[in-house]
């Protein structure tokens, strides 16, 4: 049978693309090779880390330590038991919202590893070995990315773990050495440390979410280390071993960590290893990432379209949605308006980080004449309410424009809070817009109106 859309994959990107061409009146086949639909984001990465981390944060009364001290637990023994059995529930709730989307859209689906056989064909062989040949017209791959897993990282999944794998840890380990400063192994050696695990992180290069603004970072990284943390940054790892009785990191310049379990989180590689994309002439580069055009998400094949993780930065959840929808419209002839010039990226450490637009180190690049806007989380009375004593808000404006520029958030709400940023900025928003409005109070909201305060008192009234 022949498709008007062949999407590989079932993740956010692929999910997407689905739905939209199925609104825009086209048959599609979703083929995913995992049990369940849902890719990646639902069962290894997203859904699963942000459950974890929901969990932890109510289970250990994290939240509260602001008012009841350091020592402050609501149970007191938590098991592995107990967070899995939150996560289990949540995921079945996902497959079953998406199951039932792709029923009410008449996208059908099916469990398959896909092979291309041609620019407008594939083969599908299931796990009891059926094969069959499918055609298309149009093609999104969407397969997302794996942990990055090095030959000579003695991974065993009883000392060294990758980031999928620690999903299946039996028991809470008694200390942590986390591999790897990027979001992911950011967001494990935080949520852990969170549940009273000593953890060391080990980042070879000289900083951590070079992305993200450097003051941001350093608060956040004086908060990890406020709270007992190691950090260990331009430290290159030399060696791992996995002994009967510890994990053994040594690193460049001599030391040696012990810890009872090492998570490497160091980089991840694209899942295209068995797609034959060779055979119709697209290229991935070694860790497997595909070039794609950054307007269409086409590849050199003019019909072939890639989203998601599997095209590399900024691999979010959110853009790959859009992503997908957007291959789905240009594949079908659906003008899109540009997309707006700034989104959010959110880092679901603990405590949470969240931006958008531009970093100070950005504005000042440009040579543009910009003021600074700080509000700190605990000059709110929400703040005291919640007994919030870390986190702060930053705003960056166009002294000329007087226009906000960038959003920068650390702490409790973060990526629920950037939103506002986000409105202001895509709007084309000014220091004003915050001065004159009236923001709902007790909020942590109300932090806007404060840094928008802060910066203006320097601009003046313009």
């Amino acid at each position: 049978m022949d498709y008007d859309m062949l999407v590989i994959g079932s993740g956010p990107s692929g999910r997407r693309a689905a739905v939209q061409s199925a609104k825009l009146g086209k048959s599609v086949l979703v083929v995913d090779r995992g049990r369940r639909l849902g890719g990646v984001s639902v069962h290894t990465g997203t859904i699963p880390s942000k459950t974890l981390r929901e969990t932890v944060l109510n289970l250990s009364g994290w939240r509260e330590r602001g008012f009841y001290g350091r020592g402050y637990r609501v149970k007191q023994d938590i098991s592995v038991g107990d967070l899995i059995e939150r996560l289990h529930k949540t995921l079945d709730h996902e497959v079953e919202v998406l199951q039932h989307q792709f029923m009410r859209n008449t996208v059908r689906s099916t469990r398959a590893d896909v092979k291309f056989l041609g620019p407008n064909k594939v083969s599908l062989t299931t796990d009891t070995g059926d094969y069959s040949e499918v055609g298309f017209a149009h093609a999104l791959i969407a397969v997302g990315t794996r942990p990055h897993r090095p030959r000579d990282v003695p991974f065993d999944k009883t000392r060294v773990f990758d980031s999928d794998e620690m999903l299946e840890l039996d028991r809470l380990p008694r200390t942590l050495t986390v591999i790897g400063g990027g979001v992911i192994g950011v967001e494990y050696a935080t949520i852990f440390s969170a549940l009273d695990v000593p953890v060391t992180l080990v980042e070879p290069r000289n900083s951590i979410l070079d992305f993200v603004d450097r003051e941001i970072v350093d608060d956040f990284i004086h908060q990890m280390r406020d709270r007992g943390m190691t950090i260990r940054l331009g430290s290159a790892v030399k060696e791992i071993r996995s002994k009967p009785d510890a994990a053994e990191v040594e690193l460049a310049d001599g030391r040696t960590i012990r810890s009872e379990v090492v998570l490497y989180a160091a980089g991840r590689t694209g899942n295209v290893g068995s797609l034959g994309l060779d055979i119709v002439g697209i290229d991935a580069d070694p860790r497997g990432r595909i070039k794609v055009d950054q307007q269409t998400f086409q590849t050199s094949v003019a019909n072939i379209y890639a989203a998601g993780d599997v095209i590399g930065f900024p691999s979010l959840a959110s853009t790959s949605m859009e992503q997908g929808r957007v291959a789905a419209c240009h594949a079908f002839g659906v003008p899109l308006p540009p997309p707006p010039e700034t989104f959010p990226y959110g880092i679901y450490a603990v405590p949470e980080i969240s931006t958008v637009g531009q970093s100070e180190e950005q504005v000042r690049e440009s040579g543009a004449a910009y003021e600074v806007g700080v509000a700190r989380f605990r000059e709110t009375s929400r703040g005291h309410i919640m007994g919030v004593n870390t986190g702060f808000l930053k705003l960056l404006f166009s002294i000329e424009t007087r226009r906000l520029l960038g959003a920068h958030i650390v702490g409790e709400g973060a990526t629920e809070l950037i939103h506002i940023g986000q409105a202001v900025i895509n709007l084309g928003g000014t220091v004003d817009f915050f001065v004159n409005n009236t923001f709902n109070y007790p909020t942590l909201a109300e932090a806007y109106k404060i840094a928008g305060l802060d910066a203006w008192n320097r601009m003046g009234r313009g």
